[in-house]
C-alpha cells in the first residue's frame, strides 16, 4: 500500500515516484459539436464539421476529458488527488508545456483509443518551496494505427507566501513576421473551460484566483494560449500541415491585460511562435515543424 505523507520537505515526496509507469486506456468517438464550439470560441468562420472532416491540430484536447463526479471535486475545482495521477500534496498545479507529433489528423465520426502512461515524476526544491514535475505521455490511435503522440508536463507547487519575490520573465522577441493581438475576457476563458470540461477555478472564479491563489486576475489557460498560437499559424499559412509542435509556458497571462501572439520562420525553416504580454515579456514559447 502506498503511503501518502503530510507535507514536509522534498525528501518526503519520494513515494510519488511509485506512480511512474502506470497506464490507462480510454476510447472516444470524435464528435462534431466540440470542434464547432472551438471554432466559435476562436472566432473562426469554419464550415460545420461533417463526418470525415479533419480535426484541427490540438483539437484532440476536446476529447478524452476527465468526468469526475461532483462529490470528487476538490476546493480548486480539479478532481481530488489520488486517482490516475499521483496525489501530489501541493496547492497549485498547472499544465506547463508539451511536445506533440502528428502522424495524420483525427476525423469526425471515427472511434479512437488513447493510451496514457506516467513517464516520469521529478521532485525539486526551489526558492519558493517544493516542486513536482509529472510527465504524462499519450498515444492516440485509430483503426489504421497511431494518429498522434503527445507528452505533457504538469507542475505542482505550493501557493507563494506573501513575502515571496514575484517571479520575473525575460523580455519577448520583437522581430515577429506576423502577429495578432488578443484581449482575453472572462467569457473567452469560461467557454474554453466548458469545451475542455475544466473546473479549475483560477480560470473563472475571480475571488478564488485573486484571494486564494494570489493571482492579479483570471488566469488564461496554457492550452488555450497554445491553441491560439496554432490558430495564428492556421490563419497565416492555411495550406501547411503541422508535423510537430512543442510549447512551454514561461509566465502566466491574465484577463486584465491584452497579449500578443507572434510568429516567424527561423533560418532553418522552422516556425517559431510566442506569446508576449502587455509589458513585452515572454509568456509562452513554441516551435513547429511544418510539411
Amino acid at each position: 500500500m502506498t503511503r501518502t505523507p503530510a507535507l514536509a520537505d522534498s525528501r518526503s515526496l519520494g513515494y510519488l515516484r511509485d506512480w511512474i509507469g502506470r497506464s490507462e486506456r480510454r476510447s472516444e468517438i470524435i464528435a462534431a459539436a466540440p470542434i464547432a464550439g472551438l471554432s466559435a470560441t476562436l472566432d473562426r468562420v469554419d464550415d460545420e464539421p461533417a463526418p470525415g472532416a479533419s480535426v484541427p491540430p490540438l483539437g484532440h484536447w476536446l476529447y478524452f476529458l476527465p468526468r469526475a463526479a461532483q462529490r470528487e471535486i476538490d476546493v480548486d475545482g480539479h478532481p481530488r488527488r489520488g486517482g490516475f495521477l499521483p496525489p501530489v500534496p501541493l496547492s497549485r498545479r498547472m499544465w506547463a508545456g508539451g511536445r506533440l507529433s502528428f502522424e495524420r489528423p483525427l476525423r469526425v465520426g471515427e472511434g479512437v483509443n488513447r493510451l496514457t502512461t506516467i513517464k516520469n515524476v521529478e521532485i525539486k526544491h526551489g526558492r519558493s518551496g517544493d516542486l513536482v514535475f509529472v510527465t504524462v505521455s499519450h498515444q492516440i490511435s485509430d483503426p489504421a494505427g497511431i494518429v498522434l503522440i503527445e507528452e505533457q508536463d504538469i507542475v505542482y507547487r505550493d501557493n507563494p507566501s506573501p513575502d515571496s519575490p514575484a517571479p520575473t520573465a525575460a523580455m519577448a522577441p520583437t522581430d515577429e513576421a506576423f502577429c495578432r493581438d488578443v484581449a482575453p475576457d472572462p467569457v473567452l476563458l469560461f467557454r474554453y473551460s466548458a469545451l475542455t470540461f475544466n473546473g479549475h477555478r483560477i480560470h473563472y472564479d475571480r475571488w478564488y484566483a485573486t484571494e486564494v491563489e494570489g493571482y492579479p486576475g483570471l488566469v488564461v489557460h496554457g492550452p488555450l494560449i497554445a491553441t491560439l498560437l496554432v490558430d495564428l499559424l492556421r490563419h497565416e499559412l492555411p495550406e501547411v500541415k503541422l508535423r510537430t509542435f512543442t510549447f512551454r509556458a514561461v509566465s502566466p497571462l491574465f484577463d486584465i491585460h491584452p497579449f500578443t501572439l507572434c510568429g516567424k520562420l527561423d533560418a532553418d525553416g522552422r516556425m517559431i511562435l510566442w506569446a508576449r504580454n502587455h509589458e513585452g515579456k515572454l509568456a509562452m514559447q513554441a516551435h513547429a515543424d511544418l510539411d
